[in-house]
């Protein structure tokens, strides 16, 4: 077992891992964080997607031992005192699932998406989801969500 330490949904964390464990093992059978979702398991899907150190990084294929002094950010943690963020208010709002599984990473790469550029383009948005699948085609609604979202954090920003 390897004893780490790393911040987890803004909160500091200390925790034994085994050697080969990956994070998304970690959150789900360790700490119950069941919202990142366990899909292909080779990085291709992007289910599983979190945020380390703010980068969109695929938790399937990431060890847990590798978040030592890291800040680690799961679907749990981008809302505030049980109100959802912007961006998942948008998924809801846009009809941007239909299934759900794929949400939590399109949601995560959306977020890392729009802290760096509140107004990405079409292809912007397609470039920057492009490791996240839907199966069940949803990508119009996934991207007039990113959009709308966009727009929204902007007007919030304006009036604060």
């Amino acid at each position: 077992m390897i004893q780490i330490h790393l911040t987890l949904n803004n909160a500091p964390l200390t925790i034994e891992v085994e050697e080969g464990e990956t994070l998304l093992e970690m959150l789900r059978n360790r700490l119950e964080l069941t919202g990142t979702k366990k899909g292909c398991e080779v990085g291709e899907c992007g289910a599983c997607t979190v945020l380390i150190d703010g980068v969109p990084t695929d938790s399937c294929l990431y060890l847990a031992a590798l978040t030592d002094g890291k800040e680690v950010t799961t679907i749990e943690g981008i809302s505030q005192n049980a109100t959802l963020s912007v961006i998942q208010q948008e998924f809801i709002e846009k009809g941007s699932m239909q299934c759900g599984y794929c949400t939590p990473g399109m949601i995560m790469t959306s977020y890392a998406l729009l802290k760096k550029n509140q107004h990405p383009t079409v292809d912007e948005i397609k470039k920057g989801l492009a490791g996240n699948m839907c199966r069940c085609g949803a990508y119009q609604q996934i991207i007039d969500a990113v959009q709308s979202a966009g727009e929204k954090l902007e007007a919030m920003e304006k009036e604060a």
